[in-house]
């Protein structure tokens, strides 16, 4: 019902100014490309060996016989392409509801995500058809270039790098930085279809064959529940895309587009990862009134846009946050809320954002302070067990479940204050300890290089340097690689060869921490054979060989 409701909301006048959407100007996908049998024998090895219980065949047998099944399945999925048709008795999914947060109520439904479990060879044919349909849209305009879902070399670290670099940047300028960040609710299940088919064509070139496969991918399928041995009766979708499908993250996010095109206009920045939308603007004591209400602008028409294509915002579950230097910070205090179509929605003091937890003053306290809770949650169950495991199960399960926490989005933390990283490098110590079942008191130097593990410090550059290296060899992510450029010295000298990047002067120390900034600083520290590293593979070993043997300070 409120899904209806809301597309009936696109004939009100109150609606009218919104902005045209970009229209399409460069080549056309008109039909899809035939599949060979290589294609698909790569993706069955691929395949994970569980299998659904909507497989005619199991998918132990795929993997078997891949011979024979990449022959069957590449004529099947080149003749699906060439009729534009999705074949029907692979519109069935089987929904798993999965409690979206561990602390949510089990008995409100609403707490639930409905994850698609579908047939191994419907996946097959989408991952085919995705290899052909997104280097089509990725490099179209119209794409929106800071959405960091499902892309190569994006992800949510590097978002966090992005909007952050705004942030510190903005710090430098001396102002503070307004951040919203809106829930949608079950976006993934309202999109419709009328919508996105037109925008596939009228925004991103996609017709003939290949608009009629999509076409045919998305109507008419159907879905039921199954708990135990108990079944729902099958439901047709009238909208939406599968949560768990292959196709679904591209077309949502081809759906949700022009929010980049929108908000160009609006004075306000954004970022997206998927359906998780962050709108901040620099704000300085001398226009404060100013920013907000321009901030407050563009959140009106973004909730309008929401509104014309079929997605709920949900103000309630939207946060906001004032981020900055404590000083500037205060000389802010004034504000205290901000108007989410039509809610007030205070400034809190944190906000969780992609998994990490920002601070007002980016101390990352808190979000270490959860680190550590978990970590030590899953040491302790690690050392109650250790004496079962070899030293290789140990060392495999510690990185699974505790380096990665550490590792998570860490590159976000450097220049962060000596008591945040000295606290995970505690963690660390005490996990190199309770693999190699050493002392509590044994000194964790010496067992981290026999480990061969990076200290803290040295890993969260290493990551940072990974990222500069992807930037510059790749131009991905383009935000990030836009900020960082070669130095090119006005006079031939003997630097001029060594591929420096420009380095960015900052007048304070929380300015220095933009990934503008520090990526410079990082990359010029590291030797110039190391710089020159034709692949990634070869720049990570020579990396970390090098900060084991020169640490940073």
């Amino acid at each position: 019902m409120r899904h209806s409701i809301l597309c009936k909301l696109s004939g009100t006048s109150s609606h009218q100014s919104l902005p045209a959407e970009p229209i399409h100007t460069g080549p056309l996908l008109e039909t899809i490309l035939p599949v060979t049998p290589g294609e698909v024998s790569k993706l069955l090895a691929s395949l994970p060996s569980k299998s659904s219980n909507l497989d005619y065949i199991p998918t132990s047998l795929l993997k078997t016989c891949h011979l024979v099944f990449s022959e069957l399945i590449a004529k099947l999925a080149t003749l699906s392409f060439q009729q534009g048709c999705f074949p029907h008795s692979f519109k069935t999914a089987l929904i798993t509801p999965v409690i979206k947060k561990p602390n949510l109520d089990p008995s409100n439904l609403s707490n639930y995500r409905p994850i698609s479990n579908l047939n191994n060879i419907s996946k097959i044919l989408e991952k085919l058809f995705l290899s052909r349909l997104q280097p089509h849209i990725l490099a179209s305009p119209n794409f929106n270039p800071c959405q960091s879902a499902y892309r190569r070399n994006h992800s949510t670290e590097t978002a966090l790098l992005c909007t952050l670099d705004h942030v510190y940047h903005s710090a430098n300028n001396h102002k503070s930085t307004l951040l919203v960040s809106l829930d949608l609710s079950a976006a993934f299940d309202t999109i419709d279809h009328r919508i996105l088919l037109n925008r596939l064509e009228s925004t991103f070139g996609i017709s003939g064959t290949a608009l009629q496969w999509i076409t045919s991918y998305l109507l008419n399928r159907s879905q039921y529940v199954k708990l135990g041995d108990s079944s729902s009766g099958r439901k047709v979708s009238q909208s939406g895309v599968p949560q768990g499908s292959v196709l679904g993250p591209l077309l949502f996010t081809i759906y949700v587009s022009p929010i980049a095109s929108l908000l160009s206009h609006q004075g306000a920045d954004q970022h997206q990862y998927a359906d998780d939308t962050q709108l901040f603007i620099a704000i300085s004591p001398s226009s404060a009134s100013v920013d907000l209400q321009t901030l407050e602008s563009a959140l009106d028409v973004l909730s309008q846009w929401f509104s014309l294509n079929c997605l709920a915002l949900n103000p309630d579950k939207s946060d906001a946050i004032l981020l900055g230097t404590r000083q500037r910070n205060d000389s802010l205090s004034n504000i205290s809320h901000i108007n989410v179509a039509g809610s007030i929605v205070p400034l809190s003091e944190t906000i969780k954002l992609l998994g990490v937890t920002l601070d007002k003053t980016l101390t990352f306290h808190k979000h270490v302070n959860q680190v550590s809770q978990s970590c030590y949650y899953h040491m302790k169950a690690l050392r109650h067990i250790r004496h079962c495991l070899d030293d290789q199960t140990a060392s495999l399960i510690a990185h699974a479940l505790i380096s990665s926490r550490l590792d998570y989005a860490n590159s976000i933390l450097l220049g962060s204050p000596d008591y945040v990283i000295n606290k995970l490098q505690r963690i660390q110590n005490s996990l190199a300890r309770i693999v190699l079942q050493s002392d509590c008191q044994a000194h964790a130097e010496p067992l981290l290089r026999q480990l061969h593990w990076l200290p803290v410090q040295s890993r969260i550059r290493f990551k940072l340097a990974t990222i500069t290296y992807k930037a510059l060899s790749t131009n991905s992510p383009q935000y990030l690689a836009s900020l960082i450029h070669y130095h090119q010295p006005v006079r031939s000298l003997r630097s001029s060869d060594q591929h420096y990047l420009l380095s960015t002067k900052c007048t304070t120390n929380f300015g220095s921490r933009s990934f503008r900034s520090s990526a410079p600083v990082i990359w010029n520290s590291i030797p110039l054979d190391i710089r020159s590293s034709q692949t990634i593979d070869a720049f990570k070993r020579g990396l970390k060989t090098h900060y084991f043997c020169f640490p940073p300070a």
